[in-house]
């Protein structure tokens, strides 16, 4: 996949992110919900689970010498364990 020139954006055709081109190869990449990101947080989180060859051919994130080194804070975090309080009473549950 050809860089993105800085500046411009590009959307991917298969998860709609839009990847912003940098300076340097620095990409920016504008999720739809939170923050922006590298292409390295694309990876673990959506382009990483891509299986055909055809939708590889549409991804734009998978070049490794663009999307750099994926770390473990890319990845989403586990959900926390939730301590819920006990209530007196009957067990609605059985």
């Amino acid at each position: 996949m050809a860089t993105i020139p800085p500046g411009t954006r590009q959307r991917c055709t298969l998860c709609k992110v839009e990847i912003q081109g940098g300076a340097g190869g620095n990409d920016l990449v504008h999720f739809s919900q939170g923050a922006p990101g590298s292409r390295a947080k694309l990876w673990a989180r959506v382009c990483q689970y891509l299986r055909t060859p055809e939708q590889c051919g549409q991804c734009l994130n998978q070049d490794l010498s663009q999307r750099g080194e994926v770390s473990a804070n890319d990845y989403y975090a586990e959900a926390p364990v939730l301590e819920l309080p006990s209530f007196p009473g009957p067990n609605p549950l059985g």
